[in-house]
């Protein structure tokens, strides 16, 4: 079972990638095109596997780089296009990402 944490993280990601693909792909509300859909998939996938969990800081902070290149340029553009109009369409959403941002990563985990 996913803990709370990472269920917000889902939530955030889910509205910020659905911002992107009205914005740019044209989609209707609550549907993604066929790549933010992947990128989505994606992107929960590797937050399952965080080895942080609760401790998780947001990804520009964290010692570990689990995307592959590509798939963390795409991630950059949904959150670079997503990450202004967030305020207005889901603000707590928004104001909480924000402070998380803020919080220091916990040092690398020894494996």
């Amino acid at each position: 079972m996913k803990n709370r944490f990472i269920k917000k993280e889902y939530k955030t990601i889910e509205a910020m990638a659905g911002l992107y693909c009205r914005g740019l792909h044209g989609t209707d509300k609550k549907q993604l095109c066929a790549d933010c859909e992947e990128l989505l998939a994606y992107v929960k996938a590797r937050l399952d596997k965080c080895p942080y969990q609760e401790q998780k800081p947001t990804c520009a902070k964290c010692p570990i780089h689990c995307y592959k290149p590509a798939m963390r340029e795409k991630v950059r553009s949904v959150m670079r296009y997503a990450g202004p109009r967030m305020l207005k369409h889901h603000p707590l959403l928004a104001i909480r990402h924000l402070l998380h941002g803020r919080r220091e990563a916990p040092p690398p985990r020894k494996g």
